[in-house]
């Protein structure tokens, strides 16, 4: 096990600057996710870090190491990728143990690791089947088992489970998050799905446009999103944003509705704000709450979706309660004002 250290690391394709000067460190042993949208640069700075693409700019450090210049396999890193990359000529137990077979270790040895990954990931009664055999979970902790048998000081994931369908993927979480607290190993995870970043890591470094735009625990994120772009990535469904300015110490929207607010900010009157609200922090309220027509309604099941227009501008609501609303009729909903955020306009910067 190692950390890791980025500082200041730099990637150009040419002309154009996809990675721009990002900066953070990664504990002995911690769970980081690089979460963001496509385009973001998280997979390449992830590569950077494999060795499977150089730096421009800036230094890299495993352990105590500076490993700009050193090659991939000399890394002591193992990466999962988002397709599993088996060789389906092999069993699973050939696949699993085939880089200690490069690396010339011994038959027993090979078995030893193999057959310990194996029993980590539920895989010994399938060590004899090849890959083709396999269903797509099965497959990708065959990946990992693979990772797992070099017994790396890092491991590197590049969205491994992408490919995986919606029940799966929640099992697989679990599985990668309990692998990680059993071997205690340094784990750096790309993904695009925030409910991953928030589920599975210690931490969780939010990119956007090559920069870092936020780094922090899951649910500090959540509830103190440093800008409006962390604040609508973070969170499913995003938060709602209303735009208006500030009069008077409230927030006045621009249609004229006045919404609540906990505290004001220390800022001028008419300065241009966004008004942000989370889905679940708006409630049900027929005496003191605000008109909004309902526009589609998505029962779930252990709650309810509504989408409506407050203050002229479309917003989502996350309800506990059975909600009985058809499209065109009007609820009067409330924000609960403790859990507003407010952004400047201008800077998209939290107040």
């Amino acid at each position: 096990m190692a950390s890791v250290e980025i500082r200041n690391i730099q990637k150009n394709f040419g002309p154009v600057s996809v990675i721009q000067g990002v900066s953070f460190d990664i504990e002995d042993g911690e769970f980081v996710t690089l979460v963001g949208p496509s385009g973001c640069g998280k997979s390449t700075l992830l590569r950077m870090i494999a060795g499977l693409e150089n730096i421009s700019g800036g230094e890299l450090r495993i352990g105590p190491r500076v490993v700009n210049d050193v090659p991939p396999k000399e890394r002591d890193i193992a990466m999962v990728f988002q397709n599993y990359a088996l060789y389906p000529h092999m069993t699973v137990a050939d696949n699993m143990g085939f880089s200690l077979k490069l690396k010339g270790a011994s038959k027993a040895e090979i078995k030893q690791r193999v057959d310990r990954a194996a029993d980590i990931l539920g895989l010994t009664k399938l060590l004899d089947r090849f890959p083709r055999q396999l269903s797509g979970g099965q497959r990708q902790r065959v990946a990992m088992g693979r990772a797992i048998v070099r017994d790396p000081q890092v491991f590197l994931f590049d969205e491994p489970l992408s490919n995986l369908d919606a029940k799966l993927r929640v099992a697989m979480r679990t599985e990668i998050k309990a692998l990680h607290q059993r071997l205690k190993t340094t784990t750096i995870y790309v993904t695009h799905d925030q409910i991953e970043a928030m589920t599975m890591a210690d931490k969780i470094v939010v990119m956007h446009d090559g920069v870092v735009e936020q780094i922090g625990a899951p649910l500090e994120l959540y509830d103190r999103p440093a800008n409006l772009f962390v604040a609508g990535f973070i969170g499913s469904p995003a938060m709602n944003f209303l735009k208006g300015h500030l009069q008077g110490g409230r927030f006045v929207a621009q249609d004229g509705t006045v919404l609540p607010l906990g505290h004001a900010p220390a800022a001028s009157d008419g300065q241009p704000v966004v008004y942000g609200i989370r889905p679940e922090h708006f409630m049900l309220d027929d005496t003191n709450g605000l008109p909004a027509e309902v526009s589609v309604v998505e029962p779930t099941g252990s709650e309810t979706q509504v989408f409506a227009k407050l203050a002229g501008t479309d917003v989502v609501g996350v309800f506990r309660e059975r909600v009985d609303a058809k499209p065109g009729q009007q609820i009067r909903i409330a924000p609960d004002p403790k859990l507003v955020h407010l952004f400047d306009d201008r800077t998209g910067q939290r107040l």
